[in-house]
C-alpha cells in the first residue's frame, strides 16, 4: 500500500510522505513506550513508600505530554502533506493527460477519468490526512507494547507476541477474500453513476418517446445491482472482522490466565501483571480498529490502483528538437495502423500537395476520420510515416505540430465561458479587431446580434445553450482566427439545417481559402470543388481522382453521389454532361 501510494505519487512527492511517515511512526512508538512507566508508578504506589510514585508520575506526565505534541504535529503534518500532495498529484495527473495520445480518449475514457480526477484521488490522497496516522499506531503501537511486555516478564511477552501473526494472517485473508467483491462493487457503482447521467440528459428524448419507464427500469436495476454488490462486499468482510475480534480477544484472555497463573505461583509481581493487563488492553483496541481500517484501505487501495495504470499509461514519445520543415505538404506512406485488434489501414500510401484540397469519402467505419487523427497525431502508426512538410510528425513538436492545424469537427466542444471566450482560444492574444473579423466571416456575427447580451452570452457547459449550427459557427471563427496553413475537416455539416448548413459552407469557404485541407464529408455537395477526391473502404483506397473523372468511372464515387441525390429527386435538376463525349455524369439539385 505504502509503495503504491509513493509510486503514485512520484519521486518529488515522495520525500515529504516520507517525512510524514517518519514521524507518525516515531509518535506511536512514543505512546507505546510511555506504558513501561506504568510498572515502576504501580511498584511503588502498590508498595511500602507510595511517595516513590512522584518521581516516576512526573515522568509518565512527560512521556504523556510528549506523545501529545508528537501526535499533534505528526496529525498536522498529515492533513498539509495530504493538502500539498492532493495538489501536486492534480498537477502530476492533468501533466500526464496532456501526454496522452488524444486517440486514447474515448467516450468511456473520459468518464472514468473524469471519476478519477474527482472523487478517485480525493479518496486516494484521504490516506495521507484520514488514514495513515491511524493505521501506524494499529500497527506500530501494539508492537510497542508487546516489546515492553516482554522486556517485563518473558513468558507473557511471547503470549502476547502469538497475536501479530494472527492478526496479519487474518488482514491478509480478507484482503484476499474480498478483493474480487471490492472490484465488482466500484465497478457497478460507475456503471449506476451511467445509468443516473444517461438517465437525466436523455429526459427530451425520452419523454418525446413515452419511454421513461422502460429507462427507469434500467436505472433500477443498476441501482439494485449496486444494493446486492454492496451487501456482497459486506458480507466477504464479515468474516474477517469476526475472526479479528475472536482472535484479540483469545490472545487476552490466555494472557489474562497465564498473568493469574503466574501471579498465584509468585513468579510474577501485582504490580508487573496489573501493568501487562493493561497494556494488554491497551493493544487490543488498536488491533481491533484494524477492520475498519483495513475496509477503508483497500478501497482507497483500488483507487490507487486506478489512477496508477492511468500514470503508467506510456504517451507519445516526444520530439527530439526543432525541425525544418519544407512547406505544409502531406504525405501518408506505407502506414499500417491497428486499433483494438483490427487493423485499420496496410500498407495505405497518400499526398497532398501543399494548398490543394483533398477530400475523403466512403462508408462508415472505413477510416476516414482516423486518417485526420493519424496527421494530427493522435495515435501513432505501427508502420509506415506520415509527414507535414516533408517531416514525421512524430519528430515535430506537439505544439509546434499542433500550432499548423486549425481543425474543425463534427462534434464541437465549448468550454464554460463567453461566445468571444470561446473563439479566443484559437489565438489568445488576437486583437478585437482580428476577433470580429473571423467571426463575420464565419457568419458567427449574425448569431451574436441577434443574442440580448451579444458576445458576452454565456455558452454554458459543452456550449449547451447553443444550437448545433451556432457552435459549429463559432468553432470556424476560432480555426479562422488561429490562421493555420492546414486545414482538417471531418463531417462538420452532417446534421446541419439548410440555413446553418449554408452559413457553415460559407465560412468553410473563407477558412480553407489557399490552404492545404483534409475534408471528410458524407454530404458530397461539400467535395465537389476538391482538387482530388479519394474513396476509402475498409482503410483502402479504391478510387481516387477529381469528381468529375470518378462520376465518369462509374464505380463506388459515382454510387455515392447518386445516392445522395435520392432525397432531393423531387427538385429541379440539372443535367452535368461530359463536355468531350456529350454523356451525362449526373444530375445535379438545383441549389
Amino acid at each position: 500500500m505504502i509503495r503504491l501510494l509513493l509510486r503514485v505519487l512520484g519521486h518529488q512527492y515522495s520525500r515529504p510522505m516520507r517525512r510524514t511517515l517518519a514521524l507518525m511512526t516515531t509518535t506511536a512508538v512514543v505512546e507505546g513506550l510511555s506504558y513501561a512507566l506504568l510498572a515502576p508508578v504501580l511498584r511503588a504506589l502498590l508498595g511500602d513508600t507510595p511517595d516513590r510514585a512522584w518521581p516516576w508520575l512526573g515522568a509518565f506526565g512527560a512521556a504523556v505530554a510528549a506523545y501529545a505534541v508528537l501526535r499533534y504535529l505528526s496529525d498536522l503534518s498529515g492533513f498539509r502533506v495530504g493538502t500539498a500532495l492532493l495538489r501536486g498529484v492534480y498537477h502530476r495527473l492533468g501533466d500526464h493527460l496532456a501526454r496522452l495520445p488524444l486517440g486514447w480518449y474515448g467516450t468511456s475514457r473520459v468518464g472514468e477519468v473524469s471519476v478519477l480526477a474527482g472523487q478517485g484521488v480525493l479518496q486516494a490522497m484521504s490516506v495521507i490526512a484520514h488514514l495513515l496516522a491511524p493505521f501506524v499506531s494499529a500497527a506500530v503501537t501494539p508492537l510497542t507494547i508487546v516489546g515492553v511486555i516482554l522486556a517485563l516478564d518473558w513468558q507473557l511477552g511471547l503470549a502476547a507476541l502469538t497475536a501479530v501473526p494472527v492478526v496479519a494472517a487474518i488482514h491478509v485473508l480478507t484482503g484476499r477474500s474480498t478483493a474480487a467483491e471490492d472490484v465488482e462493487r466500484a465497478t457497478r457503482d460507475r456503471e449506476a453513476t451511467e445509468r443516473v447521467v444517461e438517465y437525466l440528459q436523455a429526459q427530451p428524448v425520452l419523454r418525446a418517446g413515452g419511454r421513461t419507464a422502460e429507462r427507469f427500469r434500467l436505472l433500477d436495476d443498476a441501482l439494485r445491482q449496486v444494493r446486492s454488490a454492496s451487501r456482497r462486499s459486506t458480507l466477504s468482510a464479515l468474516p474477517g472482522a469476526l475472526g479479528l475480534a475472536l482472535a484479540v480477544q483469545a490472545v487476552f484472555t490466555a494472557v489474562l490466565v497465564l498473568g493469574a497463573y503466574q501471579a498465584l505461583g509468585g513468579d510474577v509481581g501485582a504490580a508487573e501483571l496489573l501493568t501487562i493487563l493493561v497494556l494488554a488492553a491497551r493493544c487490543a483496541d488498536p488491533l481491533l480498529s484494524l477492520a475498519d481500517l483495513g475496509g477503508k484501505l483497500r478501497a482507497a487501495r483500488g483507487e490507487l490502483a486506478r489512477l496508477d495504470a492511468v500514470l503508467r499509461t506510456e504517451p507519445l514519445p516526444r520530439a527530439s528538437g526543432p525541425v525544418e520543415q519544407r512547406g505544409h505538404g502531406l504525405e501518408w506512406e506505407s502506414v499500417t495502423f491497428r486499433r483494438d485488434g483490427h487493423t485499420v489501414f496496410d500498407d495505405l500510401s497518400l499526398s497532398v500537395p501543399e494548398g490543394q484540397r483533398l477530400a475523403v469519402v466512403g462508408p462508415s467505419g472505413a477510416g476516414k476520420s482516423t486518417l485526420l487523427q493519424l496527421l494530427a497525431r493522435f495515435h501513432d502508426v505501427d508502420a509506415g510515416t506520415v509527414r507535414v512538410g516533408g517531416v514525421d510528425v512524430r519528430a515535430i513538436g506537439a505544439e509546434a505540430l499542433m500550432a499548423q492545424f486549425s481543425i474543425v469537427f463534427q462534434d464541437v466542444y465549448l468550454f464554460e465561458g463567453t461566445i468571444e471566450d470561446n473563439v479566443r482560444l484559437g489565438r489568445p492574444d488576437a486583437g478585437d479587431d482580428d476577433v470580429r473579423a473571423a467571426a463575420a466571416a464565419a457568419r458567427l456575427d449574425e448569431v451574436v446580434d441577434r443574442l440580448p447580451d451579444g458576445w458576452a452570452t454565456t455558452v454554458g457547459e459543452g456550449g449547451a445553450r447553443l444550437s448545433g449550427g451556432e457552435r459549429q459557427r463559432v468553432s470556424i471563427a476560432r480555426a479562422l482566427l488561429k490562421g493555420a496553413p492546414i486545414v482538417l475537416l471531418d463531417e462538420v455539416t452532417s446534421a446541419l439545417d439548410p440555413v446553418n448548413e449554408a452559413a457553415v459552407h460559407a465560412g468553410i469557404e473563407r477558412l480553407t481559402a489557399g490552404r492545404t485541407v483534409v475534408m471528410v464529408a458524407h454530404r458530397l455537395r461539400t467535395v465537389r470543388h476538391a482538387d482530388r477526391v479519394v474513396f476509402l473502404d475498409a482503410g483502402r483506397i479504391v478510387e481516387e481522382g477529381d469528381h468529375d473523372d470518378l462520376l465518369r468511372l462509374g464505380g463506388r464515387y459515382a454510387e455515392f453521389w447518386n445516392l445522395s441525390l435520392a432525397p432531393t429527386a423531387k427538385r429541379p435538376v440539372t443535367r452535368t454532361r461530359d463536355p468531350e463525349t456529350g454523356t451525362t455524369l449526373a444530375d445535379e439539385p438545383d441549389r
